[in-house]
C-alpha cells in the first residue's frame, strides 16, 4: 500500500513562538501560522481563505526559531502532519492534527518583504541536538533550519510533560 506524508507550506507566524522543554531537557517550540489561499468564486469575484495551523520544531530547531521568528514572520516549512490525543480537563478526549517540521526556512522580517532573515538570523542552521544551545555560527543564506536526520520519537516525546 502507497503512503505518503509530507507537507510544505509558506505563511507567516500569528503570534512569538512558544518554546518549552520537556522534563528531560528537549526544547519543543509551537509555531502558529496562517497561510493564505485566493481564489475566483462561481461569480468571477477574486476571494480569501486562511487557515490556521500549528508547526511542532523540536531540539535546536526550535530555539534557533524561537530566538529568530517574531509575529508576523514569513517562513517556508517542509514537514509531516502529526496527530496525538489527550484527556481535557474536563475528561473530554481531545485530539489535535499539527505539522512535524523537518525544515524551516526564514523567508525574511516580520512586515519586510525579502531580507536575509528575521532579526539578522541567519538562513539556516543544519542538525538538531539534545544537548544544551550552543551559540550559532554565522550560515550562509539560502540554507534551511532541518532535523539533520536526528529525528525524536514522536511516540517517547508524548509521554513526556512539555508545560
Amino acid at each position: 500500500m502507497a503512503s505518503l506524508n509530507k507537507v510544505l507550506i509558506i505563511g507567516n507566524l500569528t503570534r512569538d513562538p512558544e518554546l518549552r522543554y520537556t522534563p528531560s531537557g528537549t526544547a519543543v517550540a509551537n509555531l502558529r501560522m496562517a497561510t493564505n489561499r485566493r481564489f475566483k468564486d462561481k461569480t468571477g469575484e477574486m476571494k480569501q481563505e486562511v487557515c490556521y495551523l500549528t508547526v511542532v520544531a523540536w531540539d535546536k530547531q526550535a530555539e534557533v526559531c524561537n530566538q529568530y521568528l517574531r509575529k508576523g514572520s514569513p517562513l517556508f516549512v517542509e514537514g509531516r502532519l502529526q496527530s496525538r490525543s489527550w484527556d481535557g480537563p474536563d475528561g473530554k478526549k481531545r485530539n489535535v492534527i499539527e505539522i512535524r517540521a523537518e525544515r524551516v526556512q526564514f523567508l525574511g522580517t516580520a512586515g519586510a518583504q525579502g531580507g536575509s532573515g528575521a532579526q539578522g538570523a541567519p538562513g539556516r542552521s543544519e542538525g538538531a541536538s539534545q544537548e544544551p544551545a550552543a551559540p550559532l555560527d554565522e550560515k550562509p543564506e539560502g540554507t534551511s533550519l532541518g532535523s539533520g536526520g536526528d529525528d525524536v520519537s514522536w511516540g517517547q516525546d508524548m509521554t513526556e510533560d512539555v508545560n
